[in-house]
């Protein structure tokens, strides 16, 4: 009994053990670098993107604009922003903060971590570096589903973030299924993931031919081009909630990640049942794709180049991955906002079209860069 007792205290003692170890890896120097760095690029971008527009504040304005105690002290008017409720009479600098500028920097905020965190999510899935929301088809699932309510049935647009999630899941199971031969292979899901796309984007421009108005066109236009024009709050309440649980799922998945890395014969050897964990971690990134969907459309290239960039620093752990892509993805779609909204002004880009003009040179440095193309 003796020895049985001085054996369980030193599995404890070796579990606690490998928790501060843990804890210290997500510490570790490169990732504090890389959140630090992250985080002032965020706070630069944000005090821009509230400080400059067709009404112009100075410094001052702004941070008494966005510490008015009217707002920030009375926890009603907290709670009805985040719940749905009347907005108080405030100063016109507040107003035009708190109402329009300050949404649609929390939008960008969720749409960056959960296109990154799908972006590493499905790059392990898939063992290729190349893979994202985009490639593997999954964007242009959710996208053509959003299209077809908006043009179409637009009585269910309210249900948004749900008819997003069920075109993509629709997707990616088109992709499974065309990729599924005795089980899946990352070359085929890359493929297949390439097909679907390819026929979700022409179905997508199909859809305009039935569209009745101009307004319907330009508001489908926004979002095949990805856009945060005209976010409020109520994007921010419909986003949320689920990027909170997409995330904390994402980091608590990290292990698996991390074992589907070491290819399929070892993970089995390990006693994971690798298609089905797969699919579950395919479908946690699904999720996270669609609500990016559902606010702003499809943004492009997040979730190919951030991943890659925290890989870079702070290596192939998925412990240190997903807390990396939860700052960094935020940063670069904040400061793309912020130049799409700046640069042109009086007009606005969607701030798809800098994600692309950024993603895309760095796609091409990709393929030149790898030998064998996206393996990782």
């Amino acid at each position: 009994m003796t020895h049985e007792s001085h054996g369980d205290g030193g599995a404890g003692r070796d579990s606690l053990s490998g928790v501060a170890d843990g804890w210290r890896t997500l510490l570790d120097r490169q990732l504090g670098l890389l959140a630090l760095g992250s985080a002032v690029v965020f706070v630069v971008a944000s005090f821009l993107q509230l400080r400059y527009g067709s009404y112009p504040m100075t410094p001052a304005e702004v941070f008494a604009g966005l510490t008015d105690p009217a707002i920030v002290t009375d926890p009603r008017v907290l709670a009805g922003l985040l719940l749905g409720g009347e907005f108080p009479d405030v100063a016109n600098t507040t107003l035009i903060i708190w109402k329009i500028r300050l949404p649609r920097v929390l939008v960008g905020v969720m749409v960056g971590a959960n296109l990154a965190v799908a972006g590493a999510i499905f790059q392990a899935v898939t063992r290729n570096e190349l893979a994202s929301p985009y490639v593997l088809g999954v964007s242009a699932g959710a996208g053509l589903a959003v299209l077809v309510v908006l043009i179409l049935v637009p009585v269910l647009s309210s249900y948004l973030p749900f008819v997003a999630a069920a075109g993509g899941t629709a997707a990616f199971l088109l992709v499974y299924a065309i990729a599924w031969q005795n089980g899946t292979s990352p070359v085929r899901l890359i493929l297949a993931g390439i097909v679907v796309a390819t026929i979700g984007q022409s179905l997508q421009t199909g859809l305009f031919f039935f569209a009745g108005n101009t307004g319907v066109v330009q508001t489908a236009l926004s979002w095949l081009t990805g856009s945060l024009t005209g976010t409020s709050w109520s994007e921010v309440r419909l986003a949320l909630p689920w990027t909170v649980l997409a995330l904390a799922l994402a980091l608590a998945g990290s292990r698996q990640l991390n074992v589907l890395l070491l290819g399929e014969q070892a993970a089995s050897s390990l006693g994971m049942r690798v298609e089905r964990v797969r699919f579950g971690l395919s479908a946690l990134a699904i999720a996270a794709t669609a609500i990016s969907v559902a606010v702003a459309g499809l943004v492009g290239f997040v979730g190919l180049v951030v991943p890659h960039l925290v890989r870079n620093i702070v290596g192939t752990d998925y412990r240190r991955l997903v807390v990396g892509c939860v700052f960094a993805g935020p940063a670069l779609v904040t400061a793309a906002d912020v130049g799409a909204r700046l640069a042109l002004s009086p007009i606005q880009l969607p701030v798809g079209i800098v994600t692309g003009l950024l993603g895309g040179p760095y796609f091409l440095y990709l393929m030149r860069k790898q030998r064998q193309l996206g393996e990782l």
